[in-house]
């Protein structure tokens, strides 16, 4: 790093500890590559970025602090100076910042994003679970649950006009013109609508099954695999699944809760009830049991899920 501030003196003007940040980031992702490569994939090369793709930056350590002036909360960044901030929480008492990512948004806000360790230690996972649940997620219906509590999924249709409307009428405009620049961040702030409206229920559901549960079984889906399956795609994306799993992950570790991935082979064939599997497709839910002539109805993958669950934690 030293050679290249003297090849390159403007880097002189960059914090010392963000431009490590940088060429780390750049390791990661050429070991990542590396990495699959060696797995079978075919990967490509690094793409160049140009100054202006490059939305963020990162300290770590030291070179940043809080401060409050006035009544008015600045963080202090090293090369930069004060810059007036807006907390969307306030910070724990014992919390201890440990980095500082600055991010630029497309639609042109910027955003400070806090890395925080607190001395606490998470909650205890019960050794005997006695609230337990378990929970497929689909598309007409976001979530069922084996209590019998069915989530409906967002309607987010008019958003979704608002957006191709806004796709539209960029499409019209020249290139890199003023007039472009500025409908592009009407698509910006169209994009940021749908995934601020979604991200606020995923969080809002993973935070209740967390808190309410001692124990949450969910299928172990590969949500990118099914996004690429042809036909509906679009709704499985914006299902945002896999999003919904890592909540809940996380914050089930938070609140002190057993969280249980099923491999989900199987699930839609095998009787809730008595574990039978019979060949079935996924449009039909009717599982024939004796006596002969009656059937219930199974409840898809969710009470299989559960007991999958259950019979693998204990």
């Amino acid at each position: 790093m030293p050679s290249l501030k003297t090849w390159w003196n403007n880097l002189k003007n960059v914090h010392s500890k963000v431009l490590q940040k940088v060429v780390q980031r750049l390791y990661d992702n050429l070991s990542t590559l590396r990495g699959r490569k060696e797995n079978g994939y075919r990967v490509g090369t690094l793409k160049w970025k140009a100054p202006g793709e490059y939305r963020s930056f990162t300290y770590s350590q030291s070179g940043f602090k809080l401060k409050n002036t006035g009544g008015r909360t600045r963080l202090w960044l090293s090369k930069l100076g004060d810059i007036p901030i807006t907390f969307h929480r306030d910070l724990p008492d014992d919390a201890e910042i440990k980095t500082v990512t600055v991010k630029q948004e497309p639609t042109g806000k910027w955003y400070a994003i806090l890395g925080v360790e607190t001395p606490d230690d998470p909650a205890e996972k019960p050794e005997n679970p006695e609230r337990c649940v378990g929970i497929d997620v689909g598309i007409l219906k976001y979530a069922h649950d084996t209590d019998g509590t069915a989530v409906e999924s967002l309607d987010l249709s008019d958003e979704r006009e608002r957006l191709e409307r806004a796709q539209r009428d960029l499409s019209r405009k020249q290139h890199g013109s003023a007039n472009w620049e500025k409908q592009r961040r009407v698509v910006a702030e169209r994009h940021a609508d749908l995934k601020r409206k979604r991200r606020d229920l995923l969080h809002k559901l993973s935070n209740y099954y967390a808190r309410e549960y001692d124990l949450v079984a969910v299928e172990d889906l590969d949500a990118k695999g099914l996004v690429e399956l042809p036909g509906n795609s679009r709704n499985r994306a914006g299902a945002a699944w896999g999003t919904f799993l890592r909540m809940l992950d996380y914050k089930c570790e938070r609140e002190g809760t057993h969280f249980v991935a099923v491999n989900p082979r199987g699930t839609t064939k095998e009787c809730a009830s008595c574990g039978v599997s019979t060949e079935k497709p996924l449009w039909v839910r009717e599982t024939p049991v004796l006596p002969a002539g009656s059937k219930r109805i199974e409840t898809r993958m969710r009470r299989g899920t559960f007991f999958l669950a259950v019979s693998r934690s204990g």
